[in-house]
């Protein structure tokens, strides 16, 4: 199991806007930042969907932990 504070930490670092949400621009930007420049925008939208679980297009901190306890 993860740890809550440290997924906390992680997710608000993607987070880059603060309204508790990840969205896929979001999401390849962080990757970007942590080196992994070959994510385009379809296959950040891909790994967002594939761990999106109310189909809203964008990850809560709550299908973010849910993804990491899997």
């Amino acid at each position: 199991m993860a740890d809550i504070e440290e997924a906390r930490k992680q997710f608000q670092r993607m987070d880059a806007d603060g309204d508790g949400f990840i969205t896929a621009a979001e999401f390849k930007s962080a990757l970007a930042q942590q080196g992994d420049w070959n994510v385009t925008e379809a296959v950040a939208e891909a790994i967002i969907k594939s761990r999106d679980l109310n189909g809203d297009k964008v990850l809560s901190f709550d299908e973010f932990w849910a993804y990491l306890n899997k």
